[in-house]
This record gives structure tokens, C-alpha cells and sequence, in this order.
């Protein structure tokens, strides 16, 4: 029996932050503002995963007021999802997930993302798929001041 969760989340962007996408440092004027690096694509990953699991969502697990995670890379705490999810005796069938950016270009980091992602849960790259499109201008994506993704994960 297969199990499905989605995830969303959505970050500011801001001068003086380094811009973390999927665990990878990508060049970038302004990064994204969070509790811990505000990797919005590892966080509806996340919460894809633990929605599946039936596990509840990344701030059960990793509140934004806990000072532990101040800052935390976001990968790592993907890395803890999916040990939690083994735990359960349950496996990553597939991920895939839609990052939402007017800027930066994403297109020469998803391979790189991708990678990192099946590092972070010991699956096999084939089981990731990284998308990006932009807002065409509208809204708080649309105009550079947010970057957004959404992530479905089937677990066996």
C-alpha cells in the first residue's frame, strides 16, 4: 500500500541572507528569511513526507520557536525525516516538487538539488524530481519578494 502527502511553504526574501534551495547555496542577492536557513523547497518536502507518514507537519517536529533549529540548515532536518520515516518501516517511493521563483534562474541547480535531496534521505536520485517556474510577475512571488514550492511525496 502507497501513502501520499503534500507540502507547500513560502519564505521572504532578504538582503544579508544566503539563498538555500533543496540544500544548495545558489548566488543570489538576497536569501530566504526563516527560523533556520528557510529552504522553502526542503520544508514542503518535509511536510510532504511527514503528511504521508501521518506524522503531522515540520513544526511539530521542528518548531520555529525552539532555539535549537535557530538557523539550522534545513537539509539536515530533512535528513531527521527520514530516519523518522524508516522508523516506521516505511520508504520514499517518490518525490516531486515545484519551486516557484521569479529570480534567481533555478535551472542550473536542480541537478545539484536533486542529488543533495536523495543524499538527505538515502534514496536513489531517480526518485527525485525538482521542477522550477516562475509567477509571471504577479503577486509576492511574481514580483522577487518571495520564493514559494509545493511537493507531493509517495511513500511504499
Amino acid at each position: 500500500m502507497s501513502r501520499s502527502g503534500i507540502g507547500y511553504d513560502i519564505h521572504r526574501l532578504a538582503a544579508d541572507r544566503r539563498l538555500v534551495l533543496g540544500g544548495v547555496a545558489i548566488e543570489h542577492p538576497t536569501g530566504l528569511v526563516g527560523h533556520s536557513d528557510g529552504d522553502v523547497l526542503a520544508h514542503a518536502l518535509m511536510d510532504a513526507l511527514l503528511g504521508a507518514a501521518n506524522l503531522g507537519d515540520i513544526g511539530r517536529h521542528f518548531p520555529s520557536d525552539d532555539p535549537a533549529y535557530a538557523g539550522a540548515r534545513s537539509v539536515e532536518l530533512l535528513r531527521r525525516v527520514g530516519a523518522l520515516i524508516r522508523e516506521r518501516g516505511l520508504g520514499v517511493g517518490s518525490l516531486d516538487a515545484t519551486v516557484i521563483a521569479q529570480a534567481p534562474r533555478l535551472a542550473p541547480h536542480i541537478d545539484a538539488m536533486r542529488v543533495t535531496i536523495a543524499n538527505a534521505l538515502a534514496i536513489g536520485v531517480d526518485r527525485v524530481s525538482v521542477k522550477a517556474t516562475t509567477n509571471d510577475g504577479l503577486g509576492i512571488v511574481g514580483s522577487g519578494d518571495a520564493i514559494a514550492a509545493l511537493a507531493i511525496a509517495t511513500l511504499e
